[in-house]
């Protein structure tokens, strides 16, 4: 699925009335393209995927999937149009009582009819394929165990999960990482790229960890205060880009550091020096 956004503004449901936490945003990820968000707290990147996904109506601008405003669209087809998308917020819904197999299977909904959906949760249906989406996130064991006897991290990577088993052709990943270690974080990321690649998903995540998201996405899109501050292939994100990005006043914004020295062709190890230079 493609995605478009012109000139973009938007205002957060939790922000003051006529405080636009977008603020003319344009954006353009072709189908089967992944792309990652990043950008300091409050820059507006949920709100970004929360616009893409239609669950929030820009206060100006507009969002076009597959070259359609799905805001133009009557009700019914708006609902069909969001069940081609998969939108993960960062602490995904689930259920406490629930079994992970009826959890991950909850990504099936749209496709299914209203009897099938009932039935899934006392008999879950294509058990095999949401254990399979379980054993990438190596969670295969946790198919039958309750929700509420699993780690934060494990909850986020059982949101995940659902991804792998729903109709979508748009992912839309809200700061997938937040409960995870290093070591999981870098396995949930491979999982979820290489899912998406492998079926020709259109993924856009949004990741606070910038070295993450240089050393697995091919193009990287820096927010800041509502506005895009660049959008470039990761090779050529420099350190003065990130400084900018993250900088907490106006005037180390202005003034970024030189880099000190040549950057490694390899995207992992050019990740771990531009962190370095942050």
């Amino acid at each position: 699925m493609k995605l478009d956004l012109r000139a973009a503004q938007a205002r957060h449901p939790a922000a003051p009335r006529g405080t636009a936490v977008l603020r003319g945003v344009d954006l353009s990820v072709a189908e089967g393209e992944q792309v990652a968000v990043i950008g300091p707290s409050g820059a507006g990147k949920t709100t970004l995927l929360q616009v893409a996904a239609a669950a929030l109506r820009p206060t100006a601008g507009a969002v076009a999937l597959d070259g359609t405003d799905p805001w133009s669209l009557p009700v019914r087809a708006l609902q069909r149009q969001r069940g081609r998308l998969f939108l993960a917020p960062q602490a995904p819904p689930l259920p406490p009582r629930q079994r992970v197999a009826t959890a991950v299977l909850a990504g099936r909904l749209p496709a299914w009819s209203l009897a099938r959906s009932l039935r899934s949760l006392l008999d879950p249906q294509d058990l095999p394929d949401a254990q399979a989406a379980l054993a990438r996130f190596d969670l295969a064991d946790k198919l039958f165990a309750r929700v509420d006897r699993l780690s934060g991290g494990e909850r986020q990577r059982v949101g995940l999960a659902r991804a792998l088993v729903s109709p979508a052709r748009l992912w839309l990943i809200d700061e997938p990482l937040s409960a995870l270690d290093p070591t999981r974080a870098r396995q949930a990321v491979a999982a979820l790229t290489g899912a998406a690649r492998e079926r020709g998903i259109t993924l856009l995540a949004s990741l606070h960890q910038v070295e993450t998201a240089l050393a697995h996405f091919g193009r990287i899109v820096g927010l800041r205060d509502g506005r895009v501050a660049f959008d470039l292939p990761a090779a050529r994100v420099t350190p003065e880009l990130l400084a900018a990005l993250y900088a907490q006043r106006e005037d180390d914004r202005a003034v970024p550091p030189p880099p000190a020295a040549p950057l490694p062709a390899d995207r992992a190890e050019r990740a771990a020096v531009l962190m370095q230079c942050r």
